[in-house]
């Protein structure tokens, strides 16, 4: 990296939700597709929230209860963890991406306003907050109000309630029956333990990290707990095997297993998918010499992979930003033989990019595609209508999504797996793409294209583990050491307003700023209340937002999409993201919109922009590490500023703190069905 010094005048740079139909929104139409999907997966009723009320009276226990609950929805915080680290719905053609006119979003099915009812008059008499209501009726269903008196901790299963939260409620209503030993109690948090868990990205925990989990919650007999939650039907077990045996009268070890059903299931389901394509040929769709000339006229990379994918149905493929010429070679390749090709993206902003690099139509997001809302469309028997499929951000897709993809391709289909290894992994339970390239379960081609400029060399040597000192002559990368907090925000907005626009031309809009967490001294939220102060003053006349202010619109749980106010009235909020006017209606604004100046890095993942600004401020410490580093400064094209306040301890996370570890069954699941797994 530069040597430090302040950007006040560095010197110029190098100029270097889409639907088809009106009705149906991108965002409605996924959360359909998921909610169809997890009847066939989980066999049980699909988890939903529902709009939270005021509470602004509440005080005491009942409005920490309450703001716990509210963080967590409105994605300002992630679910307290302590765990440091199937059909789809069917699809109505849609042949390439398509402008609409504006939709209202749906937020998920309000539970009978009885039921509602009956749930409050239990949770008043608990002590709980009454705008609990709703989202508890709706995650417990119809006989909520009695499953809360039988069994008060199944207010665990209402996202954001925390245990000591959930036992205050259970001995207001049980008195002294309410104990640390009650069978109840170990059944709800061996539950509520193993999807803070899959929030952390674990499919499964070892019996072992579950029991001591149990521990650390007060379960006396922790062990015994999970053989209840075992024998109710609430978990699953699996027995898997390690190593082998060392002898013919030996047993062959192996490693026990507790997980969610949802995503146990959703693994399973994914690890057959992948089997099947590895193991089928690809379809005859193009004569062998077609595709012997379309990688002749590729070059290096390029060629390897579209060679590679003509013969195998399911490929791997690595690299950065600059290696994407290489699937957008392959999917011109492929629409010049007439195939029925697509690539799908973690995001609208990377679908515009990706779209640029490729001969007409037939560029998507995966949430798109997995909700129908645009895409190929379905043949005839609800398979996707592709060819060829090529999957960028791999390192983003979680079990769940890549069991629909994988069961939603037809025979004979080719799907390549495309992404940056070194990025953050998925955001939902499992590291697929990992897993697969530690398998070694297909073929596998790197790309040799690295990123160009010192940007590029500071990003590739922070990949392999060094924190370079690169040469920036244009100011590509521009050290600011803070000392405090205060100096770190100002610097930010510094940057931003002024600094940036003013010495490389590229406007404020069109820099983000990243930081590792939304709360703090120097989290979004701060850093969102200073950056609209200076860019966008107002009054904050809709749920304390503006015409112009820049947001983060999340229409699902783990996505985020980038957009702007562009006004409000009686419907709700109406945002433009990627060129696609949103109405957000008023009681989801709360929960599913905030200020979007600064993100997160797991936010920002699969978009760049012009310029970026990532806040390292002093507190940010335990969260920095070699992935998330990687992250935060490869989301730049042509400046990166760092607003520096952690010292050495940058350059240790590099070089010494890798991703945390994720528990995952896929390659065991997907090993005895490869090609020789019998010998």
């Amino acid at each position: 990296m530069s040597t430090p010094e302040t950007p006040e005048e560095p010197r110029s740079a190098d100029d270097g939700t889409p639907a088809e139909g009106a009705q149906v929104s991108e965002a409605e139409a996924e959360l359909a597709a998921q909610r169809l999907e997890r009847e066939r997966i989980e066999r049980r009723k699909a988890e939903r929230q529902g709009p939270i009320e005021a509470g602004a009276k509440l005080s005491g226990t009942a409005a920490d209860l309450l703001a716990a609950v509210r963080a967590v929805e409105s994605g300002e915080k992630p679910p307290a963890t302590v765990f440091e680290e199937a059909r789809p719905a069917p699809r109505r053609p849609a042949p390439e991406p398509m402008r609409r006119a504006p939709v209202v979003p749906e937020g998920p099915a309000a539970p009978a306003e009885g039921t509602v009812g009956e749930v409050r008059e239990v949770l008043t008499r608990g002590g709980a907050p009454a705008a609990l209501a709703a989202p508890a009726a709706a995650a417990l269903g119809e006989d909520a109000a009695d499953l809360l008196r039988e069994d008060p901790w199944q207010l665990l299963r209402v996202p954001g309630v925390r245990p000591e939260q959930a036992d205050g409620f259970a001995r207001a209503l049980l008195g002294g029956e309410a104990g640390p030993d009650d069978e109840r109690r170990g059944r709800a948090l061996t539950v509520w333990l193993l999807e803070q868990a899959a929030a952390a990205g674990h499919t499964v925990l070892e019996t072992a990290a579950l029991t001591d989990a149990l521990g650390r919650q007060g379960v006396p007999g922790p062990e015994d707990a999970v053989r209840n939650a075992i024998a109710e039907g609430d978990v699953l077990v699996f027995q898997d095997a390690v190593g082998e045996a060392v002898g013919e009268d030996e047993e062959q070890p192996v490693r026990v297993l507790v997980g969610l059903e949802r995503c146990a299931l959703a693994e399973e389901s994914l690890a057959d998918g992948l089997a099947r394509l590895i193991n089928s040929a690809p379809k005859q769709d193009g004569a062998a010499e077609e595709w012997e000339r379309a990688a002749s006229a590729a070059e290096g990379s390029a060629a390897d992979l579209i060679r590679t994918a003509s013969g195998h149905g399911l490929v791997l493929h690595t690299g950065g930003e600059a290696a994407l010429a290489e699937p957008a070679a392959l999917l011109n390749a492929a629409h010049g033989m007439g195939l029925r090709a697509w690539a799908a993206t973690h995001s609208p902003v990377g679908r515009e990019r990706f779209a640029s690099r490729v001969d007409g139509p037939g560029v998507t997001t995966v949430s798109g595609l997995v909700s129908g809302a645009e895409g190929p469309g379905r043949d005839p028997e609800g398979a996707l209508a592709v060819d060829l499929l090529v999957v960028l951000d791999a390192p983003q897709l979680d079990v769940e999504t890549a069991a629909l993809l994988s069961e939603s391709l037809p025979d004979g289909a080719r799907l390549v797996l495309s992404g940056d290894p070194a990025v953050l992994w998925s955001v939902g339970p499992g590291r697929v793409f990992a897993d697969l390239l530690a398998a070694r379960a297909c073929p596998q081609i790197a790309s040799r294209r690295p990123d160009p400029g010192p940007l590029g060399e500071l990003v590739s040597g922070i990949g392999v583990g060094e924190l370079l000192q690169v040469e920036a002559p244009e100011k590509e990368v521009v050290i600011v050491p803070v000392r405090d907090a205060g100096e770190a925000v100002h610097r930010t907005v510094q940057l931003v307003a002024d600094s940036v626009p003013r010495a490389l031309g590229v406007p404020a809009e069109e820099t983000q700023v990243i930081t590792p967490g939304h709360g703090g001294a120097v989290g979004t939220r701060v850093l969102n209340a200073a950056l609209k102060e200076r860019l966008n003053p107002g009054p904050g006349r809709f749920a304390g937002f503006d015409p112009g202010d820049r947001v983060a619109w999340s229409p699902a749980p783990g996505r985020t999409l980038p957009g702007r106010v562009v006004g409000a009235d009686g419907q709700g909020l109406r945002l433009d993201c990627a060129g696609e006017t949103v109405v957000v209606p008023r009681d989801r604004v709360e929960q599913t919109v905030r200020h979007g100046w600064a993100l997160t890095a797991h936010q920002a993942v699969g978009a760049r922009w012009p310029a970026a600004v990532v806040v390292l401020p002093g507190d940010a410490v335990p969260a920095l590490s070699r992935p998330w580093i990687y992250t935060a400064f490869s989301r730049a094209d042509r400046h990166l500023s760092v607003v520096h306040g952690v010292d050495q301890a940058l350059q240790r996370a590099v070089a010494e703190v890798p991703a945390k570890p994720r528990t995952t069954r896929l390659p065991v699941l997907l090993a005895p069905q490869l090609p020789g797994a019998a010998e």
